[in-house]
């Protein structure tokens, strides 16, 4: 029996007492990484008011997850369609079932083997989140996946190695060492290096 949003959201707890009960960034170049993306984002799409974005924020899917403790907070999630507000975390049954269209994660050495496999599976197979990206601002790895027939694929990178994200319309790179936004109209000697640098 399918559930509907409604339905889902009945059987759950008062989403008013969920707070996010994520950890504190690894280092400061990590919380300086995820600031970059936030703020690039927000004035990229500052005419806009239909989306949510997610900094280092817990999300609430399931009563099971509720019983074990078992919170998957994701360093950077955007979820497109919806209205923007404030939220102290993103609780799935009061949000009509729906599940980030982008996240990003930014390893760690403490974090980078869940964030590879456990948290690669969960938002693949319980998320089913579109694409999904990882970035180290200590070793500059970064990849990025695409849901395709429901097993996440990479997505290969261009020659400049940026990968082209659905969910933004935009691409992300590094430039500095660190992860950028670049636009798809600059990519043609607007900038020096072939692309624009989303600012």
């Amino acid at each position: 029996m399918v559930l509907t949003a409604q339905q889902l959201a009945d059987l759950m707890p008062d989403a008013t007492q969920l707070e996010s009960n994520e950890p504190e960034m690894e280092s400061s170049v990590h919380y300086a990484q995820l600031a970059l993306l936030v703020a690039c984002l927000e004035w990229l799409w500052r005419d806009r008011t239909d989306y949510f974005i997610g900094a280092n924020l817990t999300i609430y899917f399931s009563r099971q997850q509720l019983r074990n403790r078992d919170f998957r907070g994701p360093d950077f999630f955007l979820v497109k369609h919806t209205e923007k507000r404030p939220r102290k975390s993103w609780v799935v049954w009061e949000e009509d079932g729906r599940y980030p269209d982008l996240i990003i994660e930014l390893l760690s050495v403490s974090t980078a083997k869940v964030d590879r496999t456990l948290k690669r599976n969960l938002y693949q197979d319980r998320f089913r989140t579109p694409e999904y990206f990882w970035f180290s601002p200590e070793t500059s790895e970064f990849a990025g996946y695409r849901l395709v027939n429901g097993v996440y694929q990479e997505i290969e990178p261009d020659e400049t190695g940026h990968r082209w994200s659905e969910a933004l319309n935009l691409y992300l790179g590094l430039h500095q060492q660190q992860l950028r936004y670049f636009t798809s109209s600059g990519r043609t000697g607007a900038h020096s290096s072939g692309s624009s640098r989303a600012r």
